[in-house]
């Protein structure tokens, strides 16, 4: 019976259906449709942004085998950088012209990847290259950092919450009959659809990709091959720490008002879509993320009581079912 179950499960797309299955299993409880697919559109936006932040720190875990819990210190830089620049841009911001306002927005979410570019790569150098293969000191040096840069936060932004300007063609909502449909979740869709299908591309259509996967899978072979896998902890150290700063101001301007523990808090549902995922894999965060963004929209509206615990009992049940999570590319 378990066989033909679990075949059954295989043939309808395995792990790749699970947001679909929850999606079907939500409606009914939701009970009206119009609520429903204003509910699902704000999760799968939501699950997104949380993707963007998980990618890069599920990379960095599966191939450098490096704890690195100052990986929201990236998010929260990325969010307050954006903020920052859309209030100097305030003119383009609030222009009636979509244009501007993508103008503004780009060269926001610019600024911030640039500076987890920078910060990534001389974090890599100086915090992380010294501790690696010793998880107890990754974990120490690296909450060290975070409390170092949680603290040039409130030095350089203060410690009073800051307003997210939202560029106009983003904010309010669209109706298509009875539905609402929020701009900016759709928009964050959107974006982490097209970030998943370039690393999605470049993971499996390149050489340098293959040497990504490689190196995840067997890293000692990689390095027999002649092949330098320090140069790609680097890269992969770098990109993540961008898109985790590409996160962090897209969620800036998902919350509307951030303050200096936007990062931390973020960062618990980030190590809860990695854990889910599976260590290493894209195609594993983007299932969490979504998993996660969907199941917080669903229960916070039908048990909003439980809405904090949705989330670990979530985790709680993928562990318990496949104990490396949905889609890992590495079991360690």
């Amino acid at each position: 019976m378990n066989k033909q179950i679990s075949s059954l499960f295989e043939k309808a797309g395995g792990v790749y259906a699970l947001p679909v299955i929850l999606m079907v299993i939500a409606l009914p409880l939701v009970g009206s449709f119009p609520t429903w697919v204003t509910l699902t559109v704000a999760g799968l936006g939501m699950g997104m942004m949380i993707f963007l932040m998980a990618s890069g720190l599920s990379l960095v875990f599966g191939l450098m085998d490096v704890l690195n819990f100052g990986h929201s210190a990236f998010i929260s830089f990325g969010a307050f950088i954006a903020a920052s620049v859309l209030s100097v841009l305030a003119v383009w911001v609030g222009a009636d012209n979509w244009v501007l306002n993508l103008l503004a927005l780009t060269l926001a979410i610019g600024a911030a990847m640039l500076f987890g570019l920078v910060a990534g790569w001389a974090f890599e150098a100086v915090i992380v290259r010294p501790v690696y293969s010793d998880h107890l000191r990754q974990i120490l040096i690296t909450i060290g950092a975070l409390i170092v840069a949680d603290q040039l936060v409130l030095v350089i932004w203060g410690g009073i919450p800051i307003s997210v300007p939202k560029p106009a063609f983003l904010q309010g909502s669209f109706f298509i009959g009875d539905i609402s449909i929020e701009i900016y979740r759709s928009f964050a869709f959107v974006v982490g659809v097209v970030v998943f299908g370039l690393l999605y591309l470049v993971l499996n259509r390149t050489r340098l990709g293959l040497l990504i996967r490689a190196g995840v899978e067997n890293r000692e072979m990689v390095e027999a091959l002649g092949f330098r896998i320090g140069r790609l902890f680097v890269l992969v150290f770098v990109v993540g720490s961008a898109l985790a700063a590409m996160g962090g101001a897209m969620w800036g301007g998902y919350q509307g008002l951030i303050s200096g523990e936007l990062g931390s808090q973020v960062m618990i549902l980030v190590f809860i879509v990695v854990i889910i995922g599976g260590l290493g894999s894209i195609e594993g965060s983007l299932l969490g993320a979504l998993l996660v963004g969907l199941l917080g929209n669903y229960v916070a509206f039908i048990f909003p009581k439980l809405s904090l615990a949705s989330n670990m009992l979530l985790m709680m049940v993928i562990l318990l079912w496949r104990p490396y999570g949905l889609k890992p590319a590495i079991k360690r």
